[in-house]
């Protein structure tokens, strides 16, 4: 597994935009998963991301890269919604729990995973999966949560019981206890290594939510505006990193502005810059603790010739040391 500060040293490697940092064993999992949005088209997030060039990219950066497929994810056409409070909650359970005996499985064979959702809930797999690992190993998973939404609400709190609202309340151990208790632990991760980045659009009973879990580090879009995206994500990592193995990082791709990501399920105006997006990239990679990472909600129903799924592979580039100069 990665340490800290590997690859910090500049003048390491191969220059001329080729990555610094050592090679890993990558491993692609598609997560097609739309069941937790009201808006269709995120289940080809996973093919729009690898048309878009990811593997023949991370394998420019001298990284081994393997593509798993896809994680069997039930059809919206063939079920019920259930309670609407939790709309698809059992299916949406059984593909996370999937999702998280793969992600694990990545790990025990010396991988590091990258998946591709689908929307946001799948993160309460993958995450799953992360904490699993290390928790057989008496060891704790950070998490950085780079997104416009804080995910905090629960069937109780949410407006519109789509669940790719929920899945950080859950992994916080918020919420019902399927989702919260995969692998039959919970919370996957502690507050005080949860940290939510960029949020910009918070619902009023998700403010209590995050307070009720004992989040403290949120990071909103003015505290990067007022203090720039290199002194949070400095923090953000420091407080991700405290006395764990390392950290996921998940990704929601309408954290960024939709001027540059327009094919989100979410957009939500005043988000963060193309070259802020890849500096927090950039500065996860140069402290080389990232354990995992997922990239989420990319709808190629309503991108602009995939230039939303662009970015992601630019943005995973960045995340796994690509460079300027």
């Amino acid at each position: 597994m990665p340490k800290a500060n590997e690859g910090r040293a500049a003048g390491s490697g191969i220059h001329g935009g080729v990555q610094s940092l050592p090679p890993r064993k990558i491993r692609l999992i598609g997560v097609p998963l739309d069941l937790g949005a009201s808006r269709r088209g995120v289940d080809m997030g996973p093919s729009a991301v690898r048309v878009a060039g990811l593997e023949k990219r991370l394998e420019a950066l001298g990284h081994e890269v393997t593509d798993g497929g896809n994680i069997l994810v039930a059809l919206a056409e063939t079920k019920q919604a259930g309670e609407l409070t939790a709309k698809y909650l059992n299916e949406i359970t059984e593909t996370c729990t999937r999702a998280a005996e793969m992600v694990e499985e990545v790990l025990e064979e010396g991988m590091t995973p990258v998946i591709l959702g689908g929307d946001h809930s799948v993160a309460a797999g993958s995450v799953s999966g992360v904490a699993e690992f290390y928790r057989r190993r008496q060891q704790k998973v950070g998490l950085i949560w780079i997104d416009a939404h804080s995910d905090m609400n629960t069937p109780e709190t949410s407006p519109s019981g789509n669940v790719h609202g929920m899945p950080l309340a859950a992994l916080l151990g918020l919420g019902p206890e399927a989702l919260t208790h995969i692998f039959g632990f919970s919370p996957k991760v502690k507050p005080e290594n949860a940290v939510l980045v960029g949020v910009r659009d918070i619902d009023a009973t998700e403010k209590a939510n995050i307070k009720r879990a004992g989040v403290s580090e949120v990071y909103t879009m003015r505290d990067i505006d007022e203090r720039g995206m290199r002194a949070v994500m400095e923090e953000a990592l420091r407080a991700a990193g405290c006395g764990t193995a390392g950290y996921h990082v998940s990704l929601d791709m309408d954290w960024i502005d939709p001027e540059d990501a327009p094919g989100v399920g979410t957009p939500v105006r005043g988000g963060a810059t193309y070259r802020e997006a890849h500096l927090a990239m950039e500065i996860i990679a140069d402290h080389g603790r990232m354990v995992s990472l997922e990239v989420v909600e990319v709808n190629p129903v309503i991108d602009e010739h995939n230039r939303t799924a662009d970015l992601a592979v630019e943005l995973i580039s960045s995340a796994f040391g690509k460079k300027i100069l």
